[in-house]
């Protein structure tokens, strides 16, 4: 596994935002979803149930071949918006 690195912005918007860290680490490691973004960067995707209702926890994140950065996560009650069925 490589080295993940949350910069200080994202670990403060997610506090914020009240994204566990944990939430936001397993789903980098495991996504249920990894879809691409602008400018290199991915986007982890997973399934979260919260008090009862889905929603998409979405991590943002630049990779390089010994390192993970994680610039942002959000959760949206949008999921079909975000995901990406298989074709």
């Amino acid at each position: 596994m490589k080295k993940v690195e949350i910069i200080p912005i994202a670990q403060r918007k997610a506090r914020k935002r009240r994204i566990k860290e944990e939430w936001i680490l397993e789903t980098v490691s495991t996504p249920s979803q990894v879809v691409e973004g602008y400018g290199g960067r991915k986007f982890a995707q997973s399934i979260k149930r919260i008090r009862g209702k889905e929603y998409l926890l979405r991590v943002v994140y630049e990779e390089t071949e010994v390192l993970i950065t994680i610039v942002t996560a959000y959760i949206s009650s949008q999921i079909s918006r975000y995901w990406q069925e298989e074709s």
